[in-house]
């Protein structure tokens, strides 16, 4: 994207590193990474990120792999990550 900042290359592998490993869209580990909730602390490893961007891909209920974004705000890394799914999961109901 023009204008994005080069750590967005890293920063959307990472996202789509923790779908998978987490086996959540990373946009709910937001919630689950504040105080008292269940995850709480996670953000503190370095590996570790919680903005939504990043969405695992699912095959009969199976993990495969994932979509990570960035480069824009959280909420456009979103909208192209779910656009992205959307298309994935209309070629699957092919």
């Amino acid at each position: 994207m023009a204008d994005a900042i080069l750590a967005s290359e890293k920063i959307s592998q990472g996202k789509a590193y923790i779908a998978v490993a987490l086996k959540m869209p990373t946009s709910k580990l937001t919630s689950l990474a504040q105080p008292g909730s269940s995850l709480y602390g996670i953000q503190n490893n370095s590996n570790i990120i919680i903005l939504g961007g990043g969405f695992p891909l699912l095959l009969n209920g199976e993990v495969i792999g994932s979509i990570g974004v960035s480069g824009g705000s959280v909420d456009q890394d979103m909208q192209v990550a779910q656009a992205a799914m959307d298309v994935y999961n209309a070629e699957l109901k092919k």
